[in-house]
């Protein structure tokens, strides 16, 4: 076939709206490239993995268009993930010639459609319906964030039975794919080198390319950290600082108690974040901010503070319904500030003017952070930035360094002898991360911690995997000094501007006598934040070294261990920091060496 991708029948000179500068034709670059590719291999299944923001839609809309065109496919059908989604695919579909029914239940279609758009629900519900559609027509099936086709065993199943007779299959993914092993229907897996299947996509355009061509937004974070107080359910009060090493329990708790709005965490983060939103609108006047929460009542009572705040009511969306979607829609299209929403929002809805994000959900899987960040990245014009404030967790911070890296599900998950599965706890939180439904479990009854108080304190700014900023409290000119960063900016001049406030702070900070500096004045990238995991391989790390001198000095293991905390200082290592353990590490190295 001779035909080239730039044949898109059907579209409107004006589509994609937000066509970015530079592209050839009405498609962006990658666009163009997986229409290139798919046109000249004409597989059956094409996998195409595109960051979000980069316009999957729009590639699947103009590919549906050019098969329907050359008439190797009669109609089209849409599989999303929810109710909203689904008829945001038949909006932008109508827009280029395509009618999609997205009410479509049972029986013959009306003429005057080319196709349905349903969620994977619908088809787990009816399967047998779908298959018999695309036996009595060529279809193609379009399978948006295909991940949710294993969800479950039975969605899974209903996709291969609905669409295995189906003309042409395109499978579309943002984000990695899954935290489980379960196969998703349609996808090839690969078997590499180690033994372990991955997922093989035909097509993958990634965030590190898409900052490159200016398609998506550069992301900053603001972290904050602070002190925690709770009371666990044998009675006992525990305080943390976040960010400091501890247990995953003792993670979960502390994070917990900060995204409490009873305390001080949230109203403080909420506050700054506005501050961030009121600095993006003096470039992006329509710039809305969301806060994505974990449970409705936490929703709500973060719409009463951001009202208290701001004196402006915030858009609530508690569900995935009809008057949700239609909030979503009118949240879109409005120049009101803030939305805050339970999870549903934090994947594939198009609200562009999403500049100012709030994690305010204990959901710690890579998948459901990509998603949530990938709200904040559709550009619209060269120079939006977007901002995401988070709490200091070690998951966090590390999914925030890794925005670049580009992820293959993984069929096969190794397990070493005698250890524990490390995933299990991922595919827990991965099942709660994709709940369909927002209703109120009950959960919050059942948690081992009554949150006591929080307090929140600036911490650090990542960006393009770097760190930058020391700890301020809230309100104080250190922070505004991050705040205040230009919403328009080249992703160079970001991190120029970052590295000249953080110069500046340092100098402020010295000048100050050494008996007023309340928090630890030090920059970020020398306050690593450890995870659990991290504090586990330091202490193997240290006990090893231990063993080593003990054969070099004759010593016993309790009598070094003893020494290392009478020169070092500290608890013993099961409560020692992770930078007590460090000290020892390498004062326990130079005794050694000192011995040959």
């Amino acid at each position: 076939m001779t035909t080239t991708a730039t044949s898109s029948h059907h579209l409107s000179p004006a589509f994609p709206g937000r066509a970015p500068w530079g592209t050839a034709n009405k498609l962006r670059a990658w666009q163009q490239g997986a229409m290139e590719k798919y046109i000249q291999e004409q597989p059956r299944d094409f996998l195409a993995v595109a960051t979000p923001g980069a316009g999957k839609t729009t590639f699947a809309l103009t590919l549906a268009s050019w098969l329907l065109h050359h008439h190797v496919v009669q109609q089209v059908t849409v599989v999303a993930p929810t109710e909203h989604l689904k008829k945001q695919w038949a909006a932008a579909a109508a827009r280029i010639g395509i009618k999609l029914d997205p009410d479509y239940s049972a029986g013959p279609l009306s003429k005057e459609y080319q196709g349905v758009a349903i969620t994977y629900a619908g088809v787990g519900v009816r399967p047998m319906l779908h298959r018999n559609r695309c036996e009595q027509r060529k279809t193609l099936v379009i399978l948006d964030e295909i991940h949710h086709a294993g969800d479950s065993k039975s969605w899974g199943e209903a996709c291969l039975e609905a669409f295995d007779p189906a003309t042409r299959r395109l499978a579309l993914t943002g984000t990695p794919f899954r935290s489980d092993t379960n196969p998703i229907p349609f996808v090839t897996y690969e078997e590499g080198n180690d033994g372990i299947r991955r997922s093989s996509a035909d097509y993958t355009y990634g965030y590190g390319n898409a900052l490159g061509d200016g398609v998506v937004r550069p992301v900053i974070f603001l972290s904050y950290s602070g002190n925690m107080r709770w009371r666990t359910k044998a009675g006992d009060e525990i305080a943390a600082r976040l960010g400091e090493p501890m247990t995953k329990d003792a993670i979960s708790q502390a994070w917990r108690t900060a995204l409490d709005p009873r305390g001080d965490w949230m109203p403080n983060v909420l506050r700054a974040a506005d501050q961030r939103l009121t600095e993006v609108r003096k470039g992006i006047p329509d710039a809305g901010g969301l806060v994505i929460a974990s449970d409705q009542d936490s929703a709500r009572a973060y719409a009463k503070l951001i009202r208290e705040i701001t004196g402006t009511k915030a858009t609530l969306v508690l569900s995935d319904e009809a008057a949700a979607s239609k909030r979503i829609d009118e949240f879109s299209e409005s120049n009101d500030r803030w939305m805050v929403a339970v999870r549903m929002v934090s994947e594939g809805v198009d609200v562009p003017r999403l500049a100012v994000g709030v994690y305010a959900t204990t959901i710690s899987t890579p998948l459901f952070f990509a998603q949530a960040v990938g709200r904040f990245v559709r550009s619209r014009r060269r120079g939006e930035t977007a901002s995401v404030f988070l709490p200091t967790i070690p998951n966090l911070l590390g999914f925030a360094n890794e925005m670049e890296v580009e992820r293959d599900h993984v069929l096969d998950k190794p397990k070493k002898d005698g250890e524990d599965d490390p995933y299990a706890e991922s595919e827990k939180e991965m099942a709660e991360a994709e709940k369909q439904q927002d209703e109120d479990t009950g959960e919050q009854d059942t948690l081992p911690f009554e949150a006591l108080e929080s307090d929140a304190v600036f911490d650090r700014v990542l960006y393009d995997g770097a760190e930058f900023g020391m700890q301020a409290h809230p309100g104080s000119e250190e922070e505004q000094d991050y705040l205040g960063i230009p919403g328009l900016l080249e992703p160079d001049q970001v991190q120029l501007l970052l590295q000249k406030r953080q110069a500046r702070q340092i100098a402020h900070s010295r000048k100050k006598p050494d008996g007023e500096a309340d928090l630890l004045e030090l920059p970020a990238e020398r306050r690593p934040v450890v995870s659990h995991k991290e504090l586990l391989e330091l202490r193997k790390q240290l006990n090893t070294m231990v063993g080593a001198y003990v054969h070099q000095s004759g010593k016993p293991h309790g009598v070094i261990h003893t020494e290392l905390r009478r020169v070092c200082g500290g608890p013993p290592s099961a409560e020692a920091t992770a930078g007590q353990i460090r000290e020892r590490i390498k004062k326990v190295q130079e005794w050694a060496t000192r011995m040959r």
